[in-house]
């Protein structure tokens, strides 16, 4: 699926990321992307006509099509072909996949494409009654698989991987702790690749914990382990509820000639994987190996490495299976310091993947790895590289 050295991607943005009821709640997703497909076209100089199509993950907008919105209020034309894609957690980086797919096909030569979720604004849910005059039954989040035994509630499952591997709670906050600590230490550095939005210029949830008050802080889940070490969840250990967006502008090396583009990175290759639906947290770890694998790459070759880290524990288990040291993953934060905007946490990671690359000023010539998983035991993982001078 691959164009000789990778796919140009032209541009990337994202919006602050806000929690749940916070400065972006009245925002629905394509009001949180408009403004950035806005912001890459002018950027490059482009024309709205210029558009081949959009994609875009969502997961929680309950039906409808939010990328045909996202294209019509960003000013695209109405001929323009938009696509929303929902693969849960993995909907903006498969959205991003699904762009390159279309441009290999020479389906498209321009394409917006990314993920939009706006968790204050989801709908209400409720399924209909099996009979007439029954009550409507409210649920907080679908099936994830045909099998209720083996679809367990997001917090459960990940508490019971974090008990399973030993994670304890003290190992998970010294995780949470230093990526609180890096998200604020870098908000400066992410503000390139941040439109501001609803009066929000900057994440607005990391902050400065200490390791007394992380100790006081209640579980949300509370495991052990088999030598009865506390393992349990707490709202620092887990990724906040959170809106958000985020966008890239890919290109075919047709397009790039004809409007005289500059990439200013490179898509190489995407892996997907299923796994073990008990523990979905897993899966991005499993799309990884899978991803380097293939390209014989070693996790230490890497510039930089963004996991979408829903859980601590997660980031703590991904980071044991390829062999590193946790504190290799997310140099600037990561979604447990920022939040969790579902449908847009994988395109999230993508940009961040794609400003390390860019501010390493491509001196290594090392490819970067994003990763996302998601409920129903998914997984999936992008290899990216800057330019490094080359022009198309």
């Amino acid at each position: 699926m691959t164009a000789p050295g990778g796919w140009p991607i032209i541009g990337w943005a994202r919006t602050p990321i806000a929690p749940v009821g916070g400065a972006l709640a009245h925002c629905a997703p394509h009001d949180l992307a408009a403004p950035l497909a806005r912001h890459l076209l002018d950027r490059a100089g482009l024309p709205a006509h210029a558009v081949d199509a959009v994609v875009l993950g969502n997961a929680l907008g309950a039906g409808g099509n939010p990328a045909r919105l996202l294209a019509l209020a960003a000013g695209l034309p109405e001929a323009t072909p938009a696509l929303t894609l929902d693969s849960q957690c993995c909907s903006g980086m498969d959205a991003i996949t699904q762009a390159c797919a279309l441009l290999a096909l020479g389906q498209a030569q321009l394409v917006l494409a990314g993920g939009s979720e706006s968790w204050s604004r989801a709908p209400l849910r409720m399924h209909a009654p099996h009979a007439a005059g029954g009550a409507p039954q409210p649920y907080a989040q679908p099936a994830f698989t045909p099998w209720p035994q083996r679809d367990p509630d997001m917090l459960d499952a990940a508490a019971d991987a974090a008990a399973a591997l030993g994670l304890t709670r003290t190992l998970q906050e010294d995780y949470a702790l230093l990526a609180h600590a890096r998200a604020c230490a870098s908000q400066e550095a992410v503000q390139a690749d941040t439109v501001a939005l609803a009066g929000l210029a900057r994440d607005s949830f990391p902050r400065a914990y200490s390791t007394r008050r992380a100790a006081r802080l209640p579980a949300v889940r509370q495991r052990t382990d088999a030598r009865g070490r506390d393992c349990g969840l707490t709202a620092l250990t887990v990724a906040p509820k959170a809106d958000g967006a985020a966008l890239l502008l890919l290109a075919h090396p047709d397009a790039c000639r004809r409007w005289r583009l500059r990439p200013r990175a490179l898509w190489l290759d995407a892996c997907a994987r299923g796994g073990a639906p008990e523990a979905p947290m897993l899966c991005a770890q499993q799309a990884a190996a899978a991803l380097l694998q293939r390209h014989g790459l070693q996790p230490r070759q890497l510039a930089a490495i963004e996991l979408h880290d829903a859980f601590a524990a997660q980031g703590l288990a991904f980071a044991d299976a390829l062999g590193l040291p946790w504190q290799a993953l997310n140099a600037g934060g990561g979604a447990l310091a920022r939040g969790h905007p579902i449908g847009a946490s994988g395109a999230i990671a993508v940009v961040h993947a794609l400003g390390h690359l860019a501010a390493a000023n491509a001196s290594t010539g090392a490819p970067a790895l994003a990763c996302v998983a998601s409920a129903g035991g998914l997984g999936s993982a992008t290899l990216l590289a800057s330019c490094n001078g080359l022009t198309h």
